[in-house]
């Protein structure tokens, strides 16, 4: 299969070389000419299986320079015994008949990225053997707060990668800076930006644009990859897990195969979610994606509106791996609404380049309505679903209660009974403060120290590396100004 730039449908590359680049030099995100279509009988080949081996069966209908042994060996790798705290991966929890909460958490950063970024680095070093490439990929990565250590765990010591982060200063929890800055390995690096997600992301699309530090790096030995979910090596892994639940859901009883299951997926730069809206293309019975957004609405209105418009107030929140008002995967989704039209989408993407707001066309806006249905969760709603669901005996992180409570929005607005599953994007441990609070607890600190304060009151454990955490020693420390990130990066790569 090929794969193709948003802004420009004339280019054609195969998957290796679509994961080695990560964004295509126009600026456009990389996708696959076609969406491969799975029937009945796929989906029943799959309910009976181990994740690794799904994981596998259905990336290998994307990649096709890749070999199923390999693919299989990957998914073993990423997703075994020693770096996920349960055999089955990606767990669906079950709170009522039409209710599911699908954890994605048990990883090694104890967030949803580690879904993807268990994986990318090997189909990454397996694409730089398949395309003959001798330098050094450097993967540039901007975090909102969980990409970042999930890049930085998955990438350690990855022969042939070094690995940059920026993650905006003040704009993550303590957790989460903590696992970045005590990260070890001989080929990271870690750096907050004065700013807030945005600029962070904005100055990475920067330094993959510009000609001159490419030329730079290229005589150093280096090129410039990505981690983020702009990479179709990130957004592909996620179409696994929609996939896997569903089957799960059937081998459980809780489905009959065939039977519709609506998504509502907690959402910043539109990458999950979009996973989910592949999954539904490929043949997965899918009924609504509820796009749960932060009191950052840009999606929520661009949903109901068909307008985005970035010019508005940044709001930071307790769950700040949300907390964006560009999100770049929607570009791919206006590429696929659109009809693959390149034209329209670099009309949207300048539009918001120059005047930071874009309206779609009147297909796009019928194509958006029938397909998704989105709603905000402010910051009082988001701490009352964690105490809410608390007192029914279910523990969630902040990320997790803005899709539960918007999920219950859509229920009363709607009067949808569909089956349910809302997304649990990671442990209520990444943000002990905020949860103690929700659950009428007073936090005594504001770091690692909490964990323990979270596990004496819930009962509930502390993710085994979390709990490392209280030992480790901070080895980065920098930090920089937007305009100043280009610097970091070539002094990261002499």
């Amino acid at each position: 299969m090929k794969y193709y730039s948003t802004r420009d449908s004339a280019l054609r590359m195969d998957s290796a070389e679509a994961v080695k680049m990560g964004l295509s030099r126009d600026g456009g995100l990389l996708t696959p000419e076609t969406i491969p279509q799975i029937d009945r009988a796929f989906l029943e080949s799959l309910v009976a299986e181990r994740y690794q081996t799904r994981a596998a069966k259905v990336m290998g209908l994307y990649l096709t320079d890749y070999t199923e042994e390999e693919l299989l060996s990957f998914a073993e790798n990423a997703y075994g015994p020693d770096k996920f705290d349960t055999e089955t991966v990606a767990p669906v929890r079950t709170l009522d008949d039409t209710t599911h909460c699908l954890e994605l958490w048990h990883g090694p950063t104890s967030a949803f990225k580690d879904m993807a970024l268990q994986m990318l680095p090997q189909l990454l070093s397996a694409a730089l053997r398949k395309t003959g490439e001798d330098k050094t990929a450097c993967i540039l990565v901007a975090t909102s707060g969980d990409t970042g250590k999930a890049a930085l765990e998955g990438f350690a010591d990855v022969p042939q990668t070094k690995i940059m982060v920026f993650y905006p200063k003040d704009g993550v929890s303590k957790v989460q800076e903590t696992q970045m800055v005590t990260q070890e390995g001989d080929n990271v690096g870690v750096c907050a930006v004065a700013g807030n997600f945005d600029d962070a992301q904005a100055g990475v699309k920067r330094i993959f644009s510009d000609s001159a530090v490419r030329e730079t790096l290229a005589k150093r030995g280096y090129f410039l990859s990505s981690a983020n979910s702009i990479n179709w090596g990130r957004i592909l892994p996620q179409v696994v897990y929609y996939i896997s639940a569903y089957c799960d859901l059937v081998r459980d009883g809780k489905l009959a195969m065939g039977d519709r299951v609506n998504f509502c997926v907690p959402t910043g730069n539109f990458g999950d979610i979009l996973a989910a809206y592949y999954a539904k293309r490929m043949g997965l019975p899918v009924g609504k994606l509820i796009c749960a957004s932060n009191r950052n609405d840009v999606l929520t209105d661009f949903l109901r509106t068909g307008v985005y418009d970035r010019n508005r107030p940044f709001h930071t929140t307790m769950s700040p791996s949300m907390d964006i008002l560009v999100s770049s995967n929607l570009e791919r989704l206006l590429f696929d609404l659109s009809g693959e039209n390149d034209e329209e989408v670099r009309g949207y993407m300048a539009a918001l380049a120059e005047s930071g707001r874009y309206e779609v066309s009147g297909p796009v806006k019928a194509a958006l309505k029938e397909q998704f249905w989105g709603a905000f969760c402010d910051e009082a709603g988001t701490a009352a679903a964690i105490g809410s669901y608390y007192k029914k005996g279910y523990l969630m992180d902040t990320h997790t209660a803005v899709a539960a409570s918007v999920m219950e929005q859509y229920r009363r607005e709607t009067g949808d009974d569909t089956a349910t599953v809302f997304v649990s994007t990671a442990s209520p441990y990444k943000f002990c403060n905020h949860v103690l609070t929700a659950i009428e607890e007073t936090p005594a600190g504001d770091g690692v120290e909490l964990l323990d304060q979270l596990n004496a009151v819930t009962g509930v454990p502390v993710p085994r590396r979390l709990a490392a955490l209280k030992d480790k020693a901070r080895r980065f420390d920098r930090t920089c100004e937007k305009p100043g990130m280009d610097d970091v990066v070539l002094e990261f790569l002499r």
